[in-house]
């Protein structure tokens, strides 16, 4: 009985992770996110279409090959170029980004675009610029992704039709045409559940994430603000490399205003290059997230409880790292449930079973997502054809959670820094490691066999001596 109750135990406390931070909320996702939808649809029928002048940000660095690109999708927006004012700040790009705008400058002449220059670092060239504005509004884009034609529209309209609205984020999606251009069959689908992962992320997650006022982070490749509250704050922060998630505390914390998402205004970026740029990337994002909660959250995290319950960014924290500790725990004890009577096929069943109620959860996200593309027919039909990389959206991640993993292990021992060490750099440098120790407790092991030696020698020269002695 003793056992069989362990045996549940064990089980049930691995079935809750699922359930708290994939079931459960991906059900209450699908039923606030039909009701936003449908109240969504009623408010916008009547929309003021006011368009005032606005202010979009574009940092470049070395952005030669996507700068153009993404300044035509501004240039070919449905927002009209004459109110659109646009700040390119360079950050010391070594390439021709300044002959690429140039050419951008001659081939849309309609649009108003300035050359900034700032060595200083990405922080202090957006701030350079947000005081060189002019707009109502600023909107931050990077340099490498293009805008969906609506997306500036979209997001002028939230703002003018929602005068609590301070600040936005857009939805941020992997750009297909570019997935499909990659040669690298393996690489492609990686890309591809990079692709489903960001769709989930931000079209289902970060959605019910506003709808609760639970934000944690602006994303710094889309961001938008009222520039009359934006001054308010102490702008981008030199001292981390996470400046959206702090410039995002600071609405939060210090000004008690709400970070929203805006859901029809989307970004499309570039896919991820290889593996190492996916491993430094994650890294950075999970470096710098603890990075800013330990500069807004000294006070919540020595109550770590009773926050939980009032407190949204640290909910966040705590599933995002605490939780990690445990479901590091339970992946590695798979190993040691056949130490206590499971047979292999038991484990590879119960294994399945836990898998497929994250599947049943990623695939609760696939029915928010196709709904809320529904007006963007090309990414819908795109993702709609997806499904099964929905099936293997657990584990890609999982590969990712156990590089988030690492982030937390290599904050508590680096500081933090925008260049972070590669995958093949960290597997290099523990392989140097353990052969260094190898070699240590070789030398050792053959120091130790020296001095066995020597003290044999020693006892037989004494015997040999005492013999003769006698």
């Amino acid at each position: 009985m003793t056992k069989m109750t362990s045996i549940i135990c064990y089980w049930a406390a691995w079935v809750i992770i699922p359930l708290v931070v994939e079931i459960v909320p991906n059900i209450v996702n699908s039923i606030v996110l039909l009701w936003k939808k449908i109240f969504l649809w009623y408010r916008e029928r009547n929309m003021s279409e006011f368009k005032p002048v606005i202010t979009l940000i574009i940092p470049v660095y070395n952005s030669h090959a996507t700068l153009y690109r993404c300044i035509q999708s501004v240039h070919e927006s449905t927002y009209p170029n004459e109110c659109i004012e646009v700040l390119l700040v360079d950050n010391g790009s070594k390439d021709n980004s300044f002959e690429i705008f140039q050419k951008a400058q001659i081939d849309f002449p309609d649009l108003g675009m300035w050359w900034m220059y700032s060595r200083q670092g990405k922080s202090k060239a957006l701030n350079k610029a947000i005081f060189n504005s002019n707009g109502k509004y600023i909107i931050n884009i990077d340099s490498d992704g293009i805008l969906q034609k609506d997306a500036l529209t979209n997001m002028v309209r939230r703002f003018e039709n929602y005068p609590e609205i301070v600040s936005m984020t857009g939805a941020i999606l992997i750009e297909p045409a570019l997935i499909e251009k990659t040669k690298s069959f393996w690489l492609r689908q990686f890309q591809k559940l990079e692709f489903v992962e960001y769709a989930h992320a931000f079209l289902a997650g970060r959605n019910l994430e506003s709808q609760f006022h639970s934000l944690f982070t602006l994303s710094g490749a889309f961001s938008a603000f009222r520039k009359s509250v934006l001054l308010k704050t102490f702008l981008y922060n030199t001292n981390t490399i996470c400046e959206d998630a702090h410039l995002a505390f600071q609405i939060k914390d210090i000004l008690k205003k709400r970070v929203q998402f805006c859901h029809d205004a989307i970004f499309m970026v570039d896919p991820i290059e290889s593996v190492n740029k996916f491993y430094t990337q994650r890294q950075r994002w999970q470096i710098g997230e603890l990075e800013v909660s330990s500069m807004f959250m000294k006070d919540q995290l020595k109550n770590p409880i009773t926050g939980f319950f009032w407190n949204s960014s640290l909910r966040v924290l705590i599933q995002d790292h605490t939780f990690a500790f445990p479901r590091l725990i339970w992946y590695f004890a798979l190993i040691a449930l056949g130490c206590v009577n499971y047979s292999f096929g038991n484990i590879i069943i119960a294994s399945l079973l836990i898998y497929a109620l994250y599947v049943f959860g990623a695939l609760l996200y696939y029915g928010n997502v196709v709904s809320f593309l529904h007006p963007f027919k090309d990414i819908q039909k795109y993702y709609g054809r997806k499904i099964g990389y929905v099936i293997l959206l657990p584990l890609y991640n999982m590969f990712a959670f156990f590089i988030r993993f690492a982030g937390i292990i290599n904050s508590l021992k680096r500081k933090s820094t925008w260049k972070t060490k590669t995958f093949t750099e960290e597997m290099k440098e523990a392989f140097d490691t353990f052969w260094l120790d190898f070699e240590i407790l070789r030398v050792i092991r053959k120091w130790i066999k020296a001095l066995i030696e020597e003290s044999e020698e020693t006892e037989c020269y004494t015997d040999s001596t005492s013999t003769n002695s006698t």
